[in-house]
């Protein structure tokens, strides 16, 4: 593979500048005001799809923001690797805690990545992270090395629940047909420890709106007489844990599957520092569900937790009023084998349950997914553990994630295949926060151990 990373090293500039115009597009999905840079996002990524050797390159129109489809078959009798990633990125808010524009890439040098970091929305999520595999393909036509046929999805709303994909792969089955799939959305322990996701939790999203007087009243006219919608909604999320940190919704815990003492004992394996951990986060104690590990309560125990509050008066100065309305959003990460409606519809009905008579309570769902979990012995597995020992030194360990990707689940609901997390950013990488960024080191390494993956997937297939 030597003329490969010589391919990498000779181009390996180029690769970072077109990732940093990349990421100048602000392919925010949540926001209506941004439609034509989502679009705009995706002809880019269309456009490097062709320039790096691809067939059939396609823009596909949905009832939301477009995915970007391409092909290159060598050989049918070959196997075939899909490979997913997403060109949309969160909002970039709060602007005034990024110490450069959001949209405006600078690298710069960290003590996680001494050889320089991108910082910018979407960096690590999940521009850099896709773009690898699109650098990665370019290096294996450029040198003959394609050993693999290869598929790509891209798609556009990925922060938004992906809501049109899955219309789109149920419409395209025979063309997306594969058989693995191959996504790098996830990360590794750390540059010197590689890892790969196994598991993703599933996710249930929901806004609650309580509602009390029929407008904002006096503080002192009417304080103490009339119920105040934001008391009572602290009050209505703060009884929803007990003293434990577990949950209280009824029949929440009824479906997860517990793990085995062995199983508990794998997750202990993986290198993790209590203290560096509280350290990077400014935290004097840590926090969560009574009798479990950190690494278990983020990787395979459920959450609840409050992701925006609001209502009434919060600009300068003072405003003393009773607000007509107080709401939230609320997620909950699942674990197998919980479901996102049957989850959904035990918050719903505990929530308006608890809601005292003086207000009334709305509760709408947004989007959920299901938890998945990946085999470790099956060929795609080993074909990516073996690249990542050949490009990192070390063979990776097999971890859990907290995050979800709840398109994983459908992937293989409805392409009946499993979903390799081939993932290189950090936990560290200030995903969804201010100051994003993506490491250097992260991104060469992601193109050079991607052709590393399909030489050995051919192998073990």
């Amino acid at each position: 593979m030597e003329h490969i990373n010589k391919y990498i090293s000779e181009n390996k500039e180029r690769f970072i500048a077109e990732l940093i115009e990349l990421l100048r597009i602000p392919s925010i999905s949540a926001d209506p005001e941004y439609t034509k840079e989502v679009a705009n996002c995706a002809n880019a990524v269309a456009k490097s799809l062709t320039d790096a050797g691809a067939d059939n390159v396609e823009v596909c129109k949905t009832a939301g923001h477009p995915i970007v489809y391409a092909e290159k078959i060598i050989d049918s009798s070959l196997p075939t690797v899909l490979i997913y990633g997403h060109y949309d990125v969160q909002p970039a808010d709060p602007l005034e805690l990024w110490d450069s524009g959001p949209f405006e890439p600078v690298i710069k040098k960290t003590d996680k990545h001494p050889d320089g970091a991108i910082f910018a929305r979407g960096a690590c999520d999940d521009k850099g992270q896709f773009y690898s595999h699109v650098k990665a393909f370019e290096t294996m036509m450029n040198t003959g090395t394609l050993s693999c046929n290869v598929k790509f999805m891209i798609e556009g709303e990925e922060e938004v629940g992906s809501e049109n994909l899955g219309v789109f792969v149920k419409e395209n089955k025979e063309r997306l047909k594969s058989d693995t799939i191959l996504i790098s959305d996830t990360g590794v322990i750390s540059n010197d420890t590689p890892s790969i996701t196994t598991g993703l939790k599933g996710l249930s999203y929901l806004e609650v709106e309580v509602t009390g007087p029929n407008r904002d009243l006096h503080s002192g006219l009417y304080g103490g007489a009339v119920a105040n919608p934001i008391n009572i909604l602290c009050e209505m999320i703060a009884s929803m844990k007990d003293k434990d940190n577990r949950i209280t919704i009824p029949g929440f815990y009824d479906d997860v599957l517990d793990l085995s003492e062995d199983e508990r004992a794998d997750i202990a394996r993986a290198p993790f520092s209590l203290d560096q951990y509280k350290k990077e986060l400014d935290l004097s104690d840590i926090h969560g569900e009574e009798g479990f590990t950190t690494m278990e309560r983020t990787g395979i125990r459920p959450t609840l937790d409050v992701n925006g509050i609001w209502g009434g008066y919060t600009g300068e100065g003072a405003k003393t009023v009773i607000a007509s309305k107080a709401f939230a959003k609320i997620s909950m990460r699942l674990v197998p084998n919980q479901s996102d409606e049957e989850i959904t519809k035990k918050f719903t009905n505990y929530f308006k349950s608890i809601a005292p008579d003086s207000v009334r309570v709305k509760v709408r769902p947004h989007h959920g997914g299901e938890p998945y979990v990946s085999p470790t012995d099956i060929p795609a597995y080993l074909a990516a553990s073996k690249a990542m020992e050949t490009t990192y030194g070390k063979k990776p360990v097999p971890v859990r994630s907290g995050g979800s990707i709840p398109i994983v689940a459908l992937f293989e609901k409805e392409l009946e295949v499993k979903s390799i997390l081939l993932g290189f950013g950090l936990d560290s990488d200030a995903i969804h926060s201010p100051n994003e960024h993506y490491g250097i080191f992260n991104y060469l390494k992601g193109i050079q151990t991607i052709p590393h993956f399909f030489a050995n997937y051919v192998k073990y297939y």
